[in-house]
């Protein structure tokens, strides 16, 4: 009996993944549509790993069941992503504002700057190791401030948030921003000028935003083309 729930959580472990990694990738669109019994087929894998699967994607935002009709994964609400993006300014500046109250430093402090202000350049982080790093940094910080429910609401905010922030970390120039921004950043919370650093915070989380904002339409106009391309392909094939 055990060995037999092992081997379900791990199919609906396996079927989540793929069906993450085709959002993420964008080989699934936002508003796409799909039954359980085509994802079973693809995945080769049976009802009830695949439901799984859905039913931990549903509840962390991804897709949407459609009353009859199957599923969708969930078409991209750009308002709502920037109103989480406003909460989480507010939630981090304050976080500022705390640490540099409290009677010692942090060790996240220390700690984040040896991560973020490397001896060397060639030292840095890459691809999803840094992308990573830098929902670490935000949190730590957030965390540094000792505020449990704050942290808590943040780190809600960061899951919501995280199929967009990675898109961050696809371009070699913002992740050269994020090193200096982040070094800078901590510079002045060691300081302790918290207005400082939380204007720095805020003008890094909005450059970062418009940019996976610009790069979440460009991917999606990209993917939506390849997949028209592909189907006329396949209509003209004999």
């Amino acid at each position: 009996m055990a060995t037999n729930t092992k081997r379900k959580e791990s199919m609906a472990d396996r079927v989540y993944e793929a069906l993450k990694d085709d959002i993420f990738e964008f080989r699934l669109l936002p508003g796409d549509k799909f039954s359980e019994g085509d994802l079973g087929a693809r995945l080769n894998a049976s009802r009830t790993p695949v439901r799984e699967a859905l039913y931990r994607l549903q509840r962390e935002g991804y897709v949407e069941v459609l009353f009859r009709s199957g599923w969708r994964v969930k078409p991209f609400d750009f308002r709502q992503v920037e109103e989480l993006y406003d909460l989480r300014v507010t939630l981090e500046r304050e976080a500022m504002h705390k640490i540099c109250a409290l009677p010692e430093e942090p060790l996240a402090l220390r700690t984040l700057t040896a991560i973020w202000n490397p001896d060397h350049p060639s030292e840095r982080a890459v691809g999803s190791t840094a992308r990573a790093l830098d929902e670490s940094f935000h949190c730590d910080l957030v965390a540094a401030a000792g505020n449990r429910e704050m942290t808590r609401i943040h780190r809600e905010i960061t899951d919501r948030l995280r199929i967009i922030r990675r898109l961050d970390f696809s371009r070699e120039d913002r992740v050269e921003a994020t090193y200096v921004e982040h070094a800078q950043i901590l510079e002045a919370l060691r300081a302790g000028h918290a207005q400082d650093a939380a204007e720095r915070l805020t003008r890094h989380i909005r450059a970062s935003q418009a940019a996976v904002r610009e790069i979440t339409i460009e991917r999606i106009r990209e993917a939506a083309e390849a997949h028209r391309r592909g189907q006329e392909i396949a209509q003209e094939s004999p």
